[in-house]
């Protein structure tokens, strides 16, 4: 494999790929309608609320709100990368996938794995022939099976070990530079990133070698160095021992989350098969939304120091957008200067399991943390308690959980969970929000419709083109040539790339702005349900919107001259156009909802 792949040859695997056949392989579909529904894979649940859309390409789940094209199902169900999903959905057509060769040399994905293998075997060799490094992990209790399992190694001394080995020729210096295993000075010479350190192989979801974690043997700094981020590596999705875990267990009742490599090396020497790791970072929401398809039941275990209650913290803020009912999330708090890999070696597995098994559930956790700072037997001090919740609570999704933490706090505050939604409602504002209300009160009325709550021309335009590509088959863009508000470019570019491409589906649309600033949005409004049959004319709303937003660019360009008028200001092409406009047929005089 080599090169890009093509954006056309992506547009028409999305077209010819049969999304039902795609995730009919993998869960069970019944026909509803036009439609097919299943149980959603992604959480539990008993009455199906996943649904398979076979026009646009598309699957949306209204319980969980899980969404996105065959390309994005691979992805999420099968936690393959990008790349790996395009080619398991070409396969499934039986066509090959092209790469394109460009004006810059093209990553070889394929030799860059092989190259990190090699590595890896190479880290593995030299341990083998370390006394001191074996020694180091015997002291640490790693034997040689659990040493195995994880693919440890070690980086010897020496500033060039790796490149020499590996870096033969400028191509394999280039690639060694690819994944991080060398740094190169400002005198373009290069030196090994990793030497005198224990190493361990980070892996993606099919075991492949994408980085690597190095902690050293003695007391030098930093303890811990991980590979940067890389076109294989980032840090921020991945999790260390997630693919062994995998491996060794059947079904993961739960997984607990710790903060180095050694401590999930060591939990898995003593039987606790279940432990992963995020790689020098905090845990994101990438990490979270990867634990919670495998579990409902994760754990936090962290240092009791102020650092591991940061990190706790934070982990917290987190996961509250994705705790819903059914998912269970706790936090363990070792004891002072005790990690869980020390934890484990002095007080045994059956320990550590019972600290899990008692760890403070993130309501209690969040209530705790919150109370800790205030004054609960003063009313001021409740009202400060209430206040410091109000963004949290923001965060978490309504549902069960939603109001079972409400009660929760309100019990600490003293009230009811009816009085102190409301209050918190009541008190929604903060003194910068009202004062921006009071600003946009004030300002030329927008295309937004804010007080009605219905969706803006403009979103509603982008939202049907998204449902029905094809009825922007006719659509005069010039329309829209001299409208400037947002979105108004998103619109423009959508239709171009539509009246290109007459047969690309909603799911086309979908993948070709997958890596774009606006693609987390258009999937969102791709969930929206919009009227698909056959007295429904899509086109001809769609025609009516932009003749809307044309009338909007017509009175913001008539306002803006008026303005320059009234200060004396106008050209005489200017004088023209505003003459000409004030007789247009598009002046508006039409509601912006």
């Amino acid at each position: 494999m080599s090169g890009r792949i093509p954006q056309h040859f992506i547009d028409d695997l999305i077209s010819r790929a049969d999304i039902v056949e795609v995730l009919g392989r993998r869960i069970q579909l019944k026909k509803a309608g036009r439609e097919f529904k299943a149980v959603c894979p992604f959480h539990d649940e008993k009455t199906p609320s996943f649904t398979v859309s076979p026009t646009k390409g598309f699957y949306h789940c209204f319980g969980c709100g899980a969404h996105g094209t065959a390309l994005g199902f691979l992805m999420d169900y099968d936690h393959m990368s990008f790349v790996d999903a395009v080619e398991s959905l070409a396969g499934m057509i039986g066509i090959e996938v092209p790469h394109e060769e460009g004006q810059h040399p093209v990553q070889r994905f394929d030799e860059l794995f092989e190259l990190t293998q090699r590595v890896e075997q190479h880290f593995q060799n030299e341990l083998k022939n370390n006394e001191q490094a074996v020694a180091y992990l015997k002291q640490r209790g790693i034997d040689g099976a659990t040493a195995k399992r994880y693919g440890i190694g070690y980086a010897p001394q020496g500033w060039s070990r790796v490149l020499d080995k590996f870096g033969s020729s400028p191509e394999a210096i280039e690639r060694l530079l690819a994944v991080g295993l060398i740094i190169r000075k400002d005198n373009g010479s290069h030196y090994d990133r990793f030497r005198e350190r224990i190493m361990f192989p980070i892996r993606d979801s099919r075991g492949r070698c994408i980085g690597f974690g190095g902690r050293v043997i003695g007391n030098d700094e930093p303890k811990y160095l991980n590979s940067p981020e890389t076109v294989l590596f980032h840090k921020g999705r991945e999790l260390y021992g997630l693919y062994e875990a995998r491996q060794a267990l059947r079904h993961i009742e739960r997984l607990v989350v710790v903060e180095g490599y050694m401590d999930v090396v060591g939990l898995a020497r003593n039987g606790i098969d279940f432990a992963v790791a995020t790689l020098g970072t905090a845990t994101t929401s990438d990490h979270l939304q990867r634990l919670f398809r495998l579990t409902d039941h994760v754990i936090f275990c962290f240092d009791g120091d102020r650092a591991g209650r940061d990190a706790a913290w934070r982990a917290l803020q987190n996961t509250l957008p994705l705790i819903e009912e059914g998912r269970q999330v706790r936090f363990v708090f070792l004891p002072d200067k005790q990690d869980p890999d020390s934890f484990v070696q002095a007080q045994g597995a059956a320990a550590f399991e019972q600290a899990m098994d008692e760890g403070v559930a993130l309501s209690d956790y969040l209530v705790r943390e919150l109370s800790s700072g205030v004054d609960l037997a003063s009313v001021d001090g409740r009202a400060r308690l209430a206040e410091l919740a109000r963004p949290l609570l923001k965060r978490v999704p309504a549902g069960v959980y939603r109001e079972l933490l409400l009660e929760t706090l309100a019990e600490s505050v003293g009230l009811s969970a009816f009085k102190l939604e409301s209050l918190l409602k009541a008190g929604g504002e903060s003194k910068r929000e009202k004062a921006r209300g009071t600003r946009m009160s004030r300002a030329p009325r927008t295309i937004h419709a804010a007080a009605t709550g219905k969706p803006s021309v403009l979103r509603r335009a982008i939202t049907l083109l998204l449902h029905h590509p094809v009825a922007a088959k006719d659509l005069d863009i010039e329309l829209l040539a001299n409208l400037q508000r947002p979105g108004a470019d998103l619109l423009r570019d959508l239709i171009v790339n539509v009246q290109a491409e007459p047969g690309i589906t909603t799911a086309g649309i979908l993948e070709r702005w997958r890596h774009h600033a606006h693609g987390q949005h258009l999937s969102k409004l791709a969930t929206i349900e919009v009227p698909f049959d056959d007295e429904f004319d899509a086109a001809a709303e769609l025609a009516e919107c932009l003749q809307q937003l044309a009338r909007v660019a017509a009175r913001d360009r008539i306002d803006f001259l008026i303005e320059k008028e009234r200060l004396d200001s106008l050209s005489t092409d200017e004088k023209a156009e505003l003459k000409a406009l004030g007789k247009s047929p598009v002046r508006p005089q039409v509601s912006m909802d």
